[in-house]
C-alpha cells in the first residue's frame, strides 16, 4: 500500500501527452460501489475540469456494452479532430435519450464510471484509474444508495461488468490502482491509497 497525495495524480496528469486533439482524458473505472464518482469529484475539483458520468450514457440497464462506442463516438472522437462534441443523457426514469450536453475541448476531461477506460476509448486517454473495493462493501454500498429492490438489477449489471473487464482486461491497463476501500490511515480528501 502506498498513501499519496491526490496532488500526485494532479501532477501525472499533466505529464502525459494530450490524445483527444488538445485534452488530456482521465479515466475513473472500476466495478460498481468502489468509489469511483467520490474520487473523481475530488480529482475534477483539483483539475478543474468537466466530469462525464458513464452513468448518463448507458442505454438502460443492458447497455453497459454499449456505452463505450457511444462515448467515443460522441465525445472522444469529435474531440481528437477538433470537432463539436456532445453526449446526450439517458433518462433513467423514462427509459429514453434526454438532452444534450456540450463538452468543451478543455485541457483535461474526466470521465468516471464503469467502461470508462474500456479498449475502444483506450487510444484517446492519457491516463487510466482504476478503483476496487471488495464485492460485499460494493454491494453494501449500491444497496445504501438505491435500495434492496436494485438488488436483482445489481446483480444483473455485475455480470456484464465482469464480461467487460474480462475481456477488456481494464485492471491490467490501468496507470494507478486505487484501494476504494483501505485499510491503512490516510485522509480520504487529499490523500489516495495505491495498491500498484
Amino acid at each position: 500500500m502506498d498513501v499519496q497525495p491526490l496532488s500526485h495524480v494532479v501532477d501525472l496528469v499533466a505529464s502525459r501527452p494530450a490524445r483527444a486533439g488538445d485534452t488530456r482524458v482521465v479515466a475513473v473505472d472500476g466495478p460498481s460501489g468502489s468509489g469511483k464518482t467520490t474520487l473523481a469529484r475530488r480529482l475534477a475539483h483539483l483539475l478543474d475540469c468537466q466530469t462525464i458520468h458513464m452513468d448518463d450514457l448507458y442505454p438502460g440497464w443492458d447497455g453497459l456494452a454499449e456505452a463505450p462506442g457511444l462515448l467515443v463516438d460522441q465525445v472522444l472522437h469529435p474531440l481528437s479532430q477538433a470537432e463539436p462534441a456532445s453526449y446526450r443523457r439517458w433518462d433513467w426514469h423514462a427509459h429514453q435519450w434526454a438532452e444534450s450536453h456540450p463538452v468543451a475541448p478543455e485541457p483535461v476531461l474526466l470521465i468516471e464510471g464503469v467502461g470508462s477506460a474500456a479498449l475502444r476509448c483506450a487510444p484517446y486517454l492519457s491516463l487510466i484509474v482504476w478503483i476496487e473495493a471488495p464485492r460485499e462493501e460494493r454491494m453494501r454500498r449500491g444497496l445504501e444508495r438505491d435500495g434492496e429492490t436494485y438488488r436483482p438489477h445489481w446483480e444483473r449489471w455485475a455480470r456484464q461488468e465482469q464480461e467487460l473487464f474480462a475481456a477488456d482486461h481494464t485492471r491490467e491497463r490501468a496507470d494507478l490502482v486505487v484501494d476504494g476501500f483501505p485499510s491503512v490511515a490516510h485522509d480520504p480528501d487529499t490523500q489516495v491509497v495505491l495498491t500498484s
